[in-house]
Parts: C-alpha cells; sequence; structure tokens
C-alpha cells in the first residue's frame, strides 16, 4: 500500500498539471507541458491518461491537445458560484443591474460555448431570462465574441471552422471571414457586442474581467431589449461595466 509521504508528490504533480492546462489560453499537448514542467512524456502522459479517465481533462477531436473536461468546468461552475467566495462579485453585478435598470450577467468561457455563472435580472417585466449554467454559443453573443477575440487566431479561427456557424437571427454573422473581421474590432476596442445576433430585439455589451495576466478570467455584461434600449443607448453604461469589471477583478478569488 502508498503511504501518504509517497501518495502526495503524485497528487501534487496531478494537480499541477490540470492547473497548467486550466491556465492555457489555448488547447495543449503533452509536449508542451513536459517542456513547462520539467517533467518526463512519461510520467506526463500517465498523469493526463489518469486526469482524461476522470473526467478532468479531455482532448480535442483533431489536434488531440488537451482542454478542461467536463468534471473540471463542473468544479469551476461551482466555485464561482460559491455564495461565500461570491459575495463582493455578486454586490457589484447587483448594483450594476440597479444603475441600469437592466440584467447584468456574469460568464466564463466552457469549451466551444460560454456558460452563465452569475446573473442579477432586472425588474423590468419585459427582459432576457436565462438561468445560471446556461450555455450560449462564442459566435454570436457579446461575451462569446469577446472570449473568441482574446485568443490567438488560429484557435479562434479552428473554433469558428470546425462546424457551419448556426444563424438564430437575421443578424448572426454565419460568414468566417466576416466574423473574424468582427474579432479583430472587438479586440481593439475590448467590448463585446450583440446587436440581435443571438435573439431577435435583444442587445448586449460585454467587457472582460481580466486576470494577473491580463488573460480574460470571465465577462461581465448587460443585457436589454431594443425596446427599452437600443445598443448606442446601451453604451452609455460602458464606463459603469468597466467599474464594475474593476470591482470584480479585486474581490474575485
Amino acid at each position: 500500500m502508498t503511504n501518504d509521504k509517497q501518495a502526495h508528490p503524485t497528487i501534487l504533480r496531478g494537480l499541477v498539471v490540470l492547473e497548467k492546462v486550466v491556465q492555457a489560453r489555448r488547447p495543449t499537448s503533452a509536449e508542451e507541458l513536459s517542456e513547462v514542467l520539467d517533467l518526463s512524456r512519461q510520467t506526463v502522459n500517465r498523469i493526463l491518461q489518469h486526469l482524461e479517465e476522470a473526467g478532468l481533462l479531455q482532448r480535442e477531436p483533431t489536434d488531440q491537445r488537451y482542454l478542461p473536461g467536463p468534471r473540471t468546468q463542473g468544479m469551476a461552475l461551482s466555485i464561482m458560484s460559491n455564495v461565500g467566495l461570491s459575495a463582493p462579485r455578486r454586490e457589484a453585478l447587483r448594483v450594476l443591474s440597479e444603475k441600469t435598470g437592466e440584467t447584468c450577467i456574469c460568464a466564463m468561457l466552457d469549451g466551444d460555448h460560454t456558460m452563465y455563472f452569475d446573473c442579477v435580472e432586472a425588474s423590468q417585466p419585459y427582459r432576457v431570462q436565462l438561468p445560471v449554467g446556461s450555455q450560449l454559443p462564442l459566435h454570436c453573443t457579446a461575451s462569446g465574441k469577446l472570449f473568441l477575440a482574446s485568443m490567438g487566431k488560429r484557435h479562434s479561427s479552428r473554433l469558428i471552422r470546425a462546424a457551419p456557424l448556426k444563424r438564430y437571427t437575421n443578424h448572426t454573422i454565419t460568414d468566417s471571414e466576416l466574423l473574424m473581421d468582427e474579432l479583430s474590432r472587438i479586440g481593439k476596442e475590448g467590448i463585446g457586442v450583440d446587436s440581435e445576433e443571438f435573439m431577435a430585439g435583444m442587445v448586449a455589451l460585454a467587457v472582460p474581467v481580466l486576470g494577473e495576466r491580463d488573460e480574460i478570467r470571465f465577462t461581465v455584461a448587460v443585457h436589454a431589449p431594443t425596446v427599452r434600449k437600443p445598443l448606442e443607448a446601451l453604451r452609455q453604461y460602458l464606463p459603469m461595466l468597466r467599474d464594475a469589471a474593476a470591482e470584480m477583478k479585486t474581490t474575485t478569488p
């Protein structure tokens, strides 16, 4: 039987490998992990196999590079939604919703989708109602396009061209080249925009909440029906969105 002294290093190595995959901005190969962690390929491959079998990692179907698995994604959602940890962020989101009078959400990247992990709904009778845990497409949502714009061009292009871009409304961008042009603009401006692209009659703006290495940890966004606030009117809240994002950066663990 393995004693505790022998088990801990193995467990910690597995956690370090998992951490590196989660922190990476793109899918990661075993060779890259071996070099970064100064571990043998054999050791890294063994750890990756165990993590994949446990559902903590998964591989891309084409390049066989590693991504966080469904179990890790579930843990991330639980951590981000934890009442004790999320209280300061939740308060910032509540204040933002009160100031704008609209639904405000926080979203994280979840593979080839975004996932809502926090939401404060507007008190208005006509509003967006998407529960926490909802998965939304990348190519036609404000947060999704912001995540795509933050990726390397090769990675974002691979995601965009992996399958036909689904049309949700008459405004959905379904041409990959046009979408890449849109992402270039979003990357320069630092603001994700949904101009009735996911839901007819609904618009949204999103800004990033950055981590220590200036990577996007998650987004904060405001949604509104066009009958109440068209997209240009929604832009007046950008300073408030950015203030909320700055506060969340300092208060979110």
